[in-house]
């Protein structure tokens, strides 16, 4: 009995124990149950309160006038929204362009060129006495040009990146070419039948301005092949205060100071760049392979550091280029020793050697830019010969390899200021100067440089000066408005084979050592 006694106890004891078990998960899982309860209570009347708060708001009405004048302090409060990105693109490759067509008077230009992207003289030009211009004006703030740019992640922090851009003439159409407006005035009487032209890097090519590829890293810097611009050329679009416009700026316009001495250097073909950010430190270096043989396109090395700090930008560039090429028309007389035709050009050699430096430093609605270049011209150590193959597809005709008895050094410096006067209108002033040795060693010539005004050769020293005023109103996204003019004036050795003085003249008068020029113009322009 005492043992069945026993038994019943440690039986009901287990039970006991199992249901105390068994009462203390259920209330523990009954307190969890309540707390996410109220923690789900709580979140629904924080979204409810939200709900009410967004139903309860009114779209803002902004009229257009008031968005044009947000920065004033009495439309603070109906700013426009900032602009969404409307870039045009598929997968990381994107189209994008510009147009840019006006009008403009020339007080001393030959006719239009439909080949040029740059078209008209209106810096002051060697054949640009035939008397005014008024008409169209292409590209005058900027080149029209249409392009296509892609950047794609291949690996982890690795990109692919390419860039295809042609620049054209948009009064015609037709792609840029300065070197065909060269070839298009072959043989034709100076001064009297030809029309506008310009030494140019581009020669109608089907990507005339870039034609590159490459890898890029945020980490490890961006290397690219192709066709693309020289660290000479990226330096003077960064710090000229009018940069890209044909009509109003020195250095764009005539293309020397960006391709290191010489327009047709601006774009390199062959060409291998490295370029690395190391925080605010900016290092790159380019070259250009030489096609070998009888070919204008020769070596060329450039190296570039720069960094910013602080509103304040610099750029240092350094560079050697090989067979340097200018080209001019095949004149009247002369017998090429290759049959004159489009394709054939004159040109002269020489290696040239660049040193600048440009700097740029915002300061509320101000913005300062200045810059100054030195280049070394002298005779090539590889003379090239009759029949040289240049870019674009033109041949050298004829070849000056002795254009340098001795060494020409070309210095340009300059400066400029822009003012916002609003987010959407600013205003431009830039000052250009730029002067050059007399490089002659004939006692005659030396003596005539001394004498004459300094004028009567191309290698007696002299002087450019150039005054421009630019405004540019942004009225709408993607298009702007912009009125401008510039005047320009060369003397001596700059000066020389000028057809129209100050005076005038239409012909050059003995002594005469000074021609100027001036260019006001309109246009609209639409950027995408």
């Amino acid at each position: 009995m005492k043992r069945t006694f026993i038994s019943a106890a440690a039986i009901l004891a287990f039970a006991a124990t199992a249901h105390a078990d068994e009462l203390s998960d259920i209330q523990a899982q009954a307190k969890q149950l309540r707390d996410q309860n109220a923690t789900m209570t709580k979140r629904l009347a924080d979204l409810e309160k939200r709900q009410k708060a967004l139903e309860a708001q009114k779209p803002v009405m902004i009229n257009p006038v008031d968005a044009m004048a947000a920065d004033l302090p009495y439309k603070a409060a109906v700013k426009a929204r900032p602009p969404e990105n409307d870039d045009i693109c598929i997968k990381g490759i994107c189209v994008y362009g510009n147009f840019d067509m006006g009008l403009t008077y020339i007080q001393h230009s030959a006719p239009f060129a439909s080949v040029a992207a740059g078209p008209l003289d209106t810096l002051v030009s060697r054949n640009g006495g035939m008397g005014s211009y008024f008409g169209v004006g292409a590209n005058q703030m900027s080149t029209s040009f249409i392009g296509l740019r892609g950047k794609q992640e291949i690996a982890d922090n690795l990109y692919a990146v390419f860039n295809l851009q042609t620049l054209f003439n948009p009064a015609s159409g037709m792609n840029g070419s300065g070197t065909g407006s060269i070839a298009a005035n072959n043989g034709l009487p100076f001064n009297n039948l030809q029309n506008s032209y310009g030494d140019s890097s581009k020669g109608g090519q089907m990507f005339n301005n870039a034609a590159y590829f490459g890898l890029s890293s945020p980490t490890y810097g961006t290397f690219t092949m192709g066709r693309q611009s020289a660290l000479s050329s990226d330096l003077i679009v960064n710090y000229d205060p009018l940069s890209g416009s044909n009509s109003w700026s020195v250095i764009t316009y005539q293309g020397a100071n960006g391709g290191g001495g010489d327009t047709e250097n601006r774009i390199y073909d062959n060409s291998y760049e490295y370029r690395l950010n190391v925080g605010p430190v900016r290092l790159a270096a380019e070259v250009q392979a030489k096609n070998g043989g009888n070919s204008g396109t020769g070596n060329a090395f450039e190296g570039n550091i720069g960094f910013d700090y602080m509103g304040f930008s610099i750029d240092v560039v350094g560079g050697k280029i090989f067979d340097a090429i200018g080209s001019a028309p095949l004149t009247v007389g002369v017998n090429p020793a290759v049959a004159m035709g489009y394709g054939q050009l004159g040109v002269t050699v020489s290696d040239d050697t660049v040193f600048s430096v440009g700097a740029r430093y915002t300061l509320g609605p101000w913005k300062f830019f200045g810059g100054y270049e030195h280049i070394d011209y002298a005779n090539p150590n590889n003379p090239l010969n009759p029949g040289a193959f240049l870019q674009g597809g033109f041949i050298a005709s004829t070849v000056n390899n002795l254009a340098f008895p001795s060494d020409k050094i070309l210095q340009t410096a300059w400066f400029g200021v822009k003012y916002a006067i609003t987010p959407a209108l600013d205003i431009t002033g830039a000052y250009y100067h730029e002067w050059d040795n007399t490089y002659a060693t004939s006692p005659t010539t030396l003596a005539a440089c001394a004498a004459l005004g300094n004028s009567q050769s191309s290698t007696c020293s002299g002087t450019l000066d150039a005054v421009s005023v630019v405004a540019d109103w942004r009225f709408a996204r993607h298009v702007d408005v912009y009125a401008g003019v510039m005047w320009s004036q060369v003397t001596g050795g700059l000066a020389s084979n000028f057809f129209v003085n100050n005076a005038g003249l239409t012909t050059q008068a003995v002594g005469s050592n000074r021609s100027s020029n001036f260019d006001p113009g309109v246009g609209l322009r639409y950027q995408f």
